[in-house]
């Protein structure tokens, strides 16, 4: 039994910044893989970054390197993204997601990631 939370969407301004997180609670060694994925409107699910709670090794989807930063906080089991020069492209219901499985990289397939959270929506205006 694993429970995400996420928090931390709302509405902003293009260029701006934005800052997720996401709290896991539950039965440990379930989180050992954490990440984000997001979904806009008529659109199918996209990975966007994950990490690995133990390691610290990242992945990123190539639409946000060098713009959103995932960071963990292991013993609170805890994941962030830190979310820069925000896009309208970026507009999407942002969901946490965490696995038990560990990868060497955290793996970018929502097949790897059987605890999602609920989402919170971030929006991105021009």
């Amino acid at each position: 039994q694993v429970q995400l939370v996420e928090s931390g969407g709302g509405l902003v301004q293009a260029g701006g910044s934005l800052r997720l997180s996401c709290a896991a609670s539950g039965s440990t060694g379930r989180t050992a893989s954490m990440g984000w994925f997001r979904q806009a409107p008529g659109k199918e699910r996209e990975f966007v970054a994950a990490i690995m709670r133990s390691t610290g090794v990242t992945n990123y989807a190539d639409s946000v390197k060098g713009r959103f930063t995932i960071s963990r906080d292991s013993a609170k089991r805890a994941v962030y993204l830190q979310m820069n020069s925000l896009k309208p492209e970026d507009t999407a219901v942002y969901t946490c997601a965490a696995g038990p499985y560990r990868p060497l990289r955290p793996s970018d397939s929502d097949t790897q990631y059987n605890y999602w959270g609920q989402g919170t929506q971030v929006t991105v205006s021009s």
